[in-house]
Order: structure tokens, then sequence, then C-alpha cells
């Protein structure tokens, strides 16, 4: 199918074709298969890909269960406007997540990217309590599109040029234990966020005024940060305190990435609204917006719409996949081998200087690095240079946080103990580079 010569001439006028947003990216490797962990370079090397496409292939790349539903399904039907017309995989689909998803969480409306489902939450969340305000968390991540973009605070860059926003948003401190200014205690992190969240209260937004709370259970692009227990429990009671929504972006932490169907299973705390995509169609675009069947019954016909949203391919495909990830016991999976993944990282982080805290929930884990001997001084040049070595030796990680110093691993949920263990000897020599 990939002529190699013709391949690599493309490559090669890339920035031609391609936006900047594209091809400044790194590493821009060219693919040209991808089975299970694994990609295939033009040059035919195997590489394990331990980004998972970020976080989407969580049953593996190309998972033949995945191939053939969707195959199936685009001889039956390609495409049609959910409104317009019905068909059987989406309603069978949103019957199947219905018993995976969190308690009250029984109401769906499908689009196609992280982005638009979180977009669907601050909407829905504005129409049913006609309250303006949205407070979301400093180094959030949720979208590129501008609603979603207003609520993203992880890096100025993706904010540049861009403004004004969205009005109505204003930003809390994350819990992050480990670059918490008044220390890593646990009940210390926590008070400290929620007097960011009461001075909002006090100073910009008084509680009756705002619609909704909007956070990842465990932040993504700000670092794979971990929260400490009781962190989500606390903003749910203010929530419930206030009449405020609580809005779970999930989009990065389901569909078993953290060892449960969902970061809020883990944490054992109930959302009002969820947005979720990536993994649940293994590689197909499908995304949905959340709620209980109270709430989203007030989300009146014609308050929000999509074209190719609920796809039928896509959803054959999700189907597929939540199928996989029960009968082949893989949230299991995910928690053995994260926890042995972590166990190996945190070994290393006794040996590495460079290395300020490892940390994650299940097959979601980072290294945090740093300027050994300078405190906690983010270390990016740290990280790239681990991360050009692992890709050298066939591992692919990907960077994260506010300066590209965390480094953030994501395999399928199907990697092996032999995988992991293989993934840590490429991570260990590529630290002994530096």
């Amino acid at each position: 199918m990939y002529e190699k010569e013709e391949y690599l001439q493309l490559v090669g006028q890339a920035g031609n074709l391609l936006a900047p947003s594209f091809t400044e990216d790194w590493p821009l490797l060219p693919v040209t298969k991808a089975e299970g962990i694994y990609l295939e370079s033009i040059d035919g090397r195997r590489i394990m890909d331990f980004t998972a496409g970020i976080a989407v292939t969580n049953v593996g790349h190309n998972h033949p269960r995945v191939m053939a539903a969707a195959r199936d399904e685009m001889e039956q039907l390609c495409h049609c406007a959910l409104g317009l017309t019905l068909h059987e995989p989406v309603l069978k689909l949103t019957r199947a997540l219905q018993e995976v998803m969190p308690e009250g969480m029984e109401m769906f409306f499908f689009g196609n990217s992280g982005a638009e489902a979180v977009e669907g939450a601050i909407k829905l969340a504005r129409f049913t309590t006609k309250k303006p305000v949205i407070i979301a968390f400093q180094g959030g991540f949720h979208g590129r599109t501008y609603g979603a973009a207003s609520v993203t605070s992880i890096k100025s860059k993706y904010r540049l040029h861009y403004e004004p926003f969205v009005p109505g948003v204003y930003f809390a401190e994350y819990a992050y234990p480990y670059r918490c200014p008044v220390g890593q205690d646990p009940e210390k992190v926590i008070q400290w966020s929620l007097d960011s969240l009461q001075t909002i209260f006090d100073r910009y937004a008084q509680p009756s005024e705002v619609a909704a709370l909007l956070v990842e259970p465990i932040q993504g692009e700000g670092g794979y940060i971990v929260p400490p227990d009781g962190w989500l429990n606390a903003l749910r009671r203010i929530c419930d305190d206030h009449g405020i929504l609580l809005i779970f972006d999930e989009v990065q932490t389901g569909f078993g990435r953290t060892g449960s169907m969902f970061a809020s299973q883990y944490f054992n705390v109930r959302p009002d609204i969820m947005a979720i995509a990536k993994g649940i169609a293994n590689g197909f675009p499908l995304s949905a917006t959340v709620s209980s069947r109270e709430l989203m019954t007030r989300w009146s016909a014609g308050s929000h719409g999509t074209t190719f949203g609920g796809n039928p391919v896509a959803c054959a495909a999700a189907l597929a996949t939540l199928e996989i990830l029960r009968e082949e016991n893989l949230l299991e999976n995910a928690r053995e081998m994260g926890a042995l993944f972590l166990d190996g990282l945190k070994t290393l982080q006794e040996k590495f200087e460079s290395i300020g805290e490892t940390r994650g929930i299940g097959l979601m884990v980072a290294m945090e690095m740093i300027v050994p001997g300078g405190g906690k001084i983010p270390n990016p040049r740290a990280a790239m240079d681990v991360l050009e070595g692992c890709l050298e030796r066939g591992l692919l990680g990907y960077m994260a946080g506010l300066h590209g110093h965390v480094i953030r691993f994501m395999p399928p949920l199907i990697v092996t103990q032999e995988q992991i263990q293989e993934a840590l000897e490429i991570i260990e020599a590529s630290l002994e580079e530096l």
C-alpha cells in the first residue's frame, strides 16, 4: 500500500502540506502500520507505542474484533445524521454504556471529539441552570475549540492571539501535591485549592451565579497529576451546598485507563455531567456528553446538534471495544501492569536525581523531570532527551506539563509484563545517557 520512496518524498514536503500545528510537533514518526502495542515505521522498525494514540487505542491498535465490527457496519450504513434518522448501533451503544457509566449517567449526546464533548457539557450546564459562570482549574486542558479553549489553562500558547474568549470563566488552583506552595501534605494541598475556589466566590463570582465546576479527575496534558484523596469529594460537597453542577472531563481518563472504567469510579465521586471520548471507540472518532435523564431532558430540542456525531461505524466500533474491555479483563490488567510500571519508575527515581516525582494510576503514569540539585526546577531538556533516547531504542512516550518537563506513558491496556519490563529497561538506558 505504501511506496517507500514516494512516502518519504511526501514526508519531506510535509512542511508545505500541513499546518505548523502538525509539523512542529514531535516526533513526526512516519508509520505504515499498527498492531497491538506496536507501530511500524517506514523503515521497518517496530516501536512500542506507550502513547496509544494519546490514550485512544486502549484495546490495542487495529484490534481484529473492532476492525471487523466497523467493516461489517460500513457494508450496512456508513453515515446518517441522528435526528433525521436513527440507527441500531447508537441505540445499542447507549444501552451498553449505561451498564458501565457511573450511577446516574444515563443519557447521551454523541459527538466526534473530546473538545465537542466538553463544549456540550458547558452548554448543557449553562442552559439548564440559566447561570453564566464556569469555574475550571489551573493547568487543565479541555480542547482547542473556542469554548473548550476558554476553559483551558495549561499553556498560554494555546490562548495566544485568540482573545477574547468565551466570557464568564474563572480558574481555581488544581490540587497538585508536588508543586503545592504550602507543602505536600494532602490536607494542606486540598485546603490550598479550596481556598483559591473560595477566593473566586468572594472576589469574582458568587456561587449563585456559577453553573458548573469543570475538572479533570486526573490532569492529562497538565502532567498526569493525581490529586489527593478527598479533594474531588470536597468539590462534590461544595457543588451540592451551592446548587452548582460538577462536570468531569474524562476524555483521557475514561475506558479503563485508570484501571476503573472511569476515574470517577476510582475516586468514588459522582459528577453531574461527563465528557467522554478518546478510548470509547479505539480510534474511530466518537465522543459523548453524558448526564442524568432528569438533567438531559431539560436540554430542549434544537438547543444543540451535530451532523457526524454518533456515526454508525464509530458506534459499532465502540460496542466491540466495550466487549473487549470486559471479556479480556483489561481493567484488571491495567491495574496490575500499571502498578508494575509505576513501581519500576519509582525504582528509577531513587537512582536518578533528574526524576523529581513519579506518579500515576493504572496505565496513566508519568515522570516529572527536574534540574538535579536545583530544588524542583522543571527540566524540559532532560525530558526531551529521555524521550529521544527512548524512541531510538524503540519506545514512544510523550511530553506533558507546563514546560514540557513531564514524560507521560499511556500504553494500550493489553500491555504485558514482558513489555513493561522492556520499556523500563529502555527508560533506564535513556536516563543513563543524561
